[in-house]
């Protein structure tokens, strides 16, 4: 009798034990090729994403789709898609901005609002804090008057790319901004995203820690746990 209990547990041991390996390997196999954990730093895309928001990316839907296709959701980056991507002037960071002009479209800003293909767009997500005036940020792009935050890179290349006062987005490029428009390093002031820089869309909020004196570690944004990025 005890030898058949300690066989059942045994068997029982072995059991778990292979079920939590393969778990943990299903788990490396998502964390590694589909999705990826990230933090927001900074507040360029309040409101939408705030400051300690931490976020699954999907890594998976810009990638090459090679032999996958049939099996996942591979697409382009289409307009007001929220992407992750590598900084263009320093790889070795990622920025999250929303997509606002894709190959082919023509794109400019006229009092702070953007204007693409020639029509003023609606952007509900958009959020616009009390700044003083910037002919470079709010004209975009305005060649007139530079600005210390515009790289020089991209000052001379938006001279040859400019078209009667728009920026056409070329092939394998999308112009990319921030949520929070007066607040915001984005495309007006390094360039447009390569496809190649992209690594994912962030579509869930995980977890959200917001610091204070009583916690300076953060304390835990419940409301925000769980919410889909759009």
């Amino acid at each position: 009798m005890m030898r058949r209990a300690a066989n059942f547990v045994a068997d029982a041991i072995g059991q778990v034990a292979s079920s939590l390996a393969r778990l943990t390997v299903v788990a490396l196999f998502v964390i590694t090729f589909v999705v990826q954990p990230s933090q927001i730093p900074t507040g360029s895309m309040i409101p939408t994403l705030l400051v300690g928001d931490f976020v699954l990316v999907n890594k998976q839907v810009y990638a090459d789709p090679g032999h996958f296709r049939w099996l996942m959701p591979y697409r382009d980056p289409r307009r007001d898609d929220v992407i992750v991507f590598h900084y263009p002037i320093d790889p070795s960071q990622l920025l999250v901005k929303r997509v606002i002009a894709v190959p082919g479209d023509r794109v400019h800003l006229h009092e702070g609002q953007v204007v693409l293909n020639g029509q003023p767009l609606k952007e509900p997500f958009a959020l616009y804090t009390p700044s003083g005036r910037s002919p470079y940020r709010d004209e975009f792009p305005n060649l007139q008057r530079a600005d210390p935050a515009a790289e020089a890179t991209w000052w001379i290349e938006l001279r040859q790319r400019m078209r009667a006062g728009d920026l056409p987005i070329p092939p394998g490029r999308y112009f990319a901004m921030g949520d929070n428009r007066n607040n915001s390093q984005d495309s007006r002031f390094w360039g447009m995203v390569p496809r190649r820089s992209l690594v994912g869309d962030p579509f869930l909020i995980y977890l959200s820690t917001a610091p204070t004196p009583e916690h300076p570690r953060g304390h835990l944004r419940f409301d925000r746990i769980g919410r889909i990025v759009h």
